[in-house]
């Protein structure tokens, strides 16, 4: 019979003891984490600082049945409840919702982004930047163009594509502040600082029209001859016509 090593078997022995020791800790310090109940809540919102929706609001979605969040424990709160929720709500495009380690109940929300207002017989609305309906805000009032005429089902997409694009140009976005869509199709814009209008013709080479009418007015604002117009011609792609 060999000499058995007390050593090594000592060695062995001091190891499966700490191991069975770390479980225990990790189980024990998991399940009183998962008893312990939330501290507060905290709203993060993505993006700029232009609030359509209040803090309030975010946190009256997050508690359910209206209790107070110090009541709940974490091992209580349904996440995906909550973030559907909150992806719901009309003024928010997207939401994630965890617990801190420190038992803070944590939302991120990325508000929709208004690329327009409408009027129409109905009252007014934004569209957002993914072609939705928006509600207005009592927070705050968008800077974007004011849209009329003749918007439905069917024209309502490819409108959208046209507000993107003007929304995502930054000379576009100073620049255009009304659309008026007349029933035959046709566009008539306004711009913010003279009183000439746009007629931009159908919602077709948008590309190409608006090329035109940047190099002119680059051009003619440097002329100073911007004032002398009452409209702007962009119906052909290949050169822009201007009335006194």
């Amino acid at each position: 019979m060999k000499n058995l090593n007390w050593k090594n078997i000592w060695i062995n022995v001091r190891l499966l003891l700490m191991f069975v020791a770390v479980i225990f800790l990790f189980s024990f310090s998991s399940k009183r984490n998962s008893e312990r109940k939330l501290s507060k809540s905290v709203v993060v919102f993505l993006g700029n600082d232009e609030l359509f929706i209040t803090h309030e609001t975010v946190n009256k979605l997050l508690i359910e049945n209206n209790q107070s969040v110090q009541i709940l424990q974490k091992d209580k709160v349904d996440l995906n409840k909550l973030e559907k929720s909150l992806d719901n709500y009309n003024m928010i495009e997207k939401s994630e919702v965890f617990v801190t380690i420190d038992g803070v109940l944590k939302a991120v929300v990325k508000q929709k982004s208004p690329i327009a207002r409408v009027f129409d017989e109905n009252g007014s609305f934004y569209f957002d930047y993914q072609g939705n309906k928006m509600p207005l805000s009592e927070n705050f009032t968008a800077r974007v163009p004011i849209v009329s005429g003749a918007i439905n089902d069917e024209n309502s997409k490819d409108l959208n594509k046209l507000f993107r694009f003007i929304y995502d140009d930054a000379f576009l976005k100073k620049n255009i502040i009304g659309i008026e869509i007349l029933p035959t199709g046709a566009i008539i814009m306004s711009n913010r600082n003279y009183n000439y209008k746009i007629d931009f013709g159908g919602n077709v080479n948008v590309d190409a029209k608006f090329k035109n009418y940047k190099a002119f007015f680059q051009k003619a604002e440097a002329d100073s001859s911007l004032v002398k117009y009452k409209k702007i011609n962009l119906r052909f792609t290949q050169q822009v016509v201007c009335t006194k």
